[in-house]
């Protein structure tokens, strides 16, 4: 579809890339395409521009740029996290600690765990998706060696206590290393590797208006996880491979774009979800609001509607140009969503639920027009369900 024809309301999905980020993308393809590890000029200056980037992202995560180490998203980057440290820290304990409604990218790297004889607990998640620090503390033990929390959940859009959380773990577990995911927090949310505590922070660029295949794992000094990928020993022999350079100079410069816009945006997309709530609200009196309003980023509303397929509505709003999504997009072709049956949803109001998203390119016009479209579609498939 061409992009004036629609209402895009999946950012929580992916964002479009902001024009001046693509800039940068294109730049390092077209004309300053240097390999950083070659020593001509051209590889100098790349060199040059990755350390710029790395110091751009320290600079917006408050960490240190020896610490920033670039993957190919956010999913290699709780993979390192959760993989790498548990990995370097086994001779202290095989057991992690994990919240119910994490990324799978966590969930399915600490399965993959077990089979090297590790242990997994898994924090439960209340109704609106918040993890008690409490709960965390309990779930911690002498031999824990990796934590990993979301910041903020990519369905609900719930804001973890992170900085309790990492206070309970360095009581009840010291030797743990405490991972964040803040894929959908950043940009959204203030986010600070000093604030939270995290030893490690998860970020993926196209969820801020940056391209895809680009992301980074941002670690506490002295912490260093074990690493994926071997070879030759480039972003500190912990993600070896010639560098995304394109990705990651267009990823700075997203990030550095919603650290600079955030304070304006925040209050924008919160006057768009309240838009969103008001008008279905008015026609929709028994839809029902999923999450914690009073702490989450204010990019996502999850709104279940009785007895109505999600699928179906999906694809009607579709075809009235009004792009959303029933979940999480890694879940659209694995079935139902574990984040809202962890929250103890039943199985028929998880498969009515809708999340609209929201980003820097959403408008007001974007938000009437799912108001427009429906509250008619939910009375014409119930009618069609009865």
């Amino acid at each position: 579809m061409d992009a004036p024809t629609i209402a895009y309301l999946d950012n929580a999905a992916t964002t479009r890339c902001d024009p001046r980020a693509a800039a940068e993308v294109s730049r390092f393809l077209l004309e300053e395409y240097g390999n950083p590890s070659s020593v001509h000029p051209l590889g100098v200056a790349a060199a040059r521009a990755l350390r710029e980037a790395r110091e751009t992202l320290a600079r917006c995560l408050e960490a240190e740029p020896g610490g920033v180490v670039f993957t190919s998203g956010g999913t290699e980057a709780d993979d390192l996290a959760v993989l790498g440290f548990a990995r370097t820290l086994r001779r202290h304990g095989r057991h992690l600690v994990v919240g119910a409604t994490e990324h799978p990218a966590v969930l399915e790297a600490a399965k993959a765990l077990g089979e090297e004889g590790f242990e997994t607990s898994v924090v439960p998640a209340d109704r609106a998706g918040r993890i008690d620090p409490a709960a965390v503390a309990s779930a911690c033990r002498p031999d824990t060696v990796v934590v990993a929390v979301m910041m903020a959940n990519n369905e609900l859009g719930t804001l973890a206590p992170v900085s309790e959380i990492a206070r309970a773990v360095r009581t009840r577990a010291p030797r743990a290393a405490f991972h964040v995911d803040a894929v959908q927090a950043f940009g959204k949310a203030p986010v600070s590797l000093r604030a939270t505590g995290a030893d490690s922070i998860a970020l993926s660029s196209h969820k801020i208006h940056g391209p895809k295949g680009v992301g980074a794992l941002v670690l506490a000094p002295g912490r260093r996880p074990a690493p994926l990928l071997h070879g030759g020993g480039q972003e500190g022999n912990l993600r070896s491979g010639t560098e995304n350079l394109p990705g990651i100079a267009g990823f700075a410069r997203a990030a550095a774009l919603a650290v600079e816009s955030l304070a304006a945006e925040v209050p924008r997309w919160r006057r768009l979800r309240e838009r969103l709530e008001r008008g279905l609200a008015a026609a929709l009196p028994d839809r029902l609001v999923n999450g914690d309003p009073e702490r989450s980023v204010p990019t996502i509303l999850s709104v279940t509607f009785p007895g109505v397929p999600g699928e179906a509505l999906l694809h009607h709003l579709e075809a009235r140009g009004v792009l959303v999504s029933t979940g999480a997009a890694c879940h659209s072709r694995r079935g139902g969503s574990h984040v809202l049956l962890a929250c103890g949803m039943a199985e028929e109001a998880v498969r009515s639920t809708i999340r609209f998203s929201f980003g820097r390119f959403t408008s007001e016009a974007d938000v009437d027009r799912a108001v427009a479209a429906v509250p008619a579609l939910v009375a014409e498939l119930r009618a069609l369900s009865r």
